[in-house]
């Protein structure tokens, strides 16, 4: 189809087939990239001092995925559990948490060639960091050249006032950008401002991956059994994945030609 890469979930490592991978890398010249969402029970900013080390365990384990199959990059929500919700609100200790944490997994990946890019999530999906400019933020006070910024177009829709705007903040921070659609269904087929996004990046000079985020509910069923609440599609929304990602490739490749 025209892809450089593939994003693996990185949710159940033990069950990956590396060697596998390995060969498709091989043979298909394709790279890949990894994106995980945290746990409760490997929450890094629960009060809990184990529960945080499991976390950053989980975590390094991860980095040497990645590495060992030659991939530069982890994206996701590294610094809380995903899909946590909190009925007290933020509270400053929460954030200083993931910090400490999150610098101990900055290190270890520095030593591995590993960067992590932390995404900022909608309210439904997260509590502690919702937008741009509180990720920067958060990234400022880690202060570590290992950590950068994911950005998601899903759930900048939820939470950004301009996405030019938002992505021109996130500047060479930006590490990794996940392609989504308002309903993450083909790119194209919401409201998503993609020319804008797309300017942003080239006056970003931006040349990292750029990955087409969208849910094939059927494979959801089929492969996992179940929709996991946290995606919450509920709908199919292209009639299978391969015409969604035939559709999705050659809609971003004309945005880029015309730009």
């Amino acid at each position: 189809m025209g892809y450089d890469g593939v994003e693996i979930d990185l949710g159940r490592p033990e069950i990956l087939p590396i060697s596998g991978i390995k060969r498709k890398m091989r043979e298909t010249g394709i790279k890949c990239s990894f994106s995980v969402g945290l746990t409760s029970d490997k929450n890094v900013t629960s009060p809990d001092h184990e529960t945080r080390k499991r976390g950053i365990e989980y975590v390094k384990n991860l980095i040497n995925i990645a590495s060992d199959l030659e991939s530069d990059v982890i994206c996701g929500i590294l610094y809380a559990a995903w899909g946590e919700l909190s009925p007290e609100g933020r509270k400053p200790e929460k954030l200083e948490l993931a910090r400490r944490c999150v610098l101990e997994m900055a290190d270890y990946a520095r030593d591995h060639g590993v960067l992590l890019a932390l995404e900022p999530v909608n309210r439904f999906e997260g509590y502690l960091i919702n937008s741009v400019e509180e990720m920067m933020g958060f990234i400022e006070m880690i202060n570590h050249p290992s950590v950068g910024i994911t950005l998601d177009t899903f759930h900048m829709n939820i939470e950004e006032d301009d996405f030019y705007k938002s992505f021109k903040m996130a500047g060479k921070l930006l590490y990794h950008v996940h392609l989504s659609e308002n309903h993450r269904g083909i790119p194209g087929t919401g409201h998503i401002p993609w020319r804008d996004i797309f300017k942003a990046l080239k006056e970003l000079n931006y040349d990292r991956w750029a990955v087409v985020e969208a849910w094939d509910m059927n494979v959801l069923l089929s492969e996992l059994g179940e929709i996991p609440p946290k995606i919450a599609v509920w709908r199919q929304l292209a009639p299978n994945g391969d015409i969604l990602a035939e559709r999705a490739i050659k809609f971003f490749k004309e945005i880029e030609r015309s730009l």
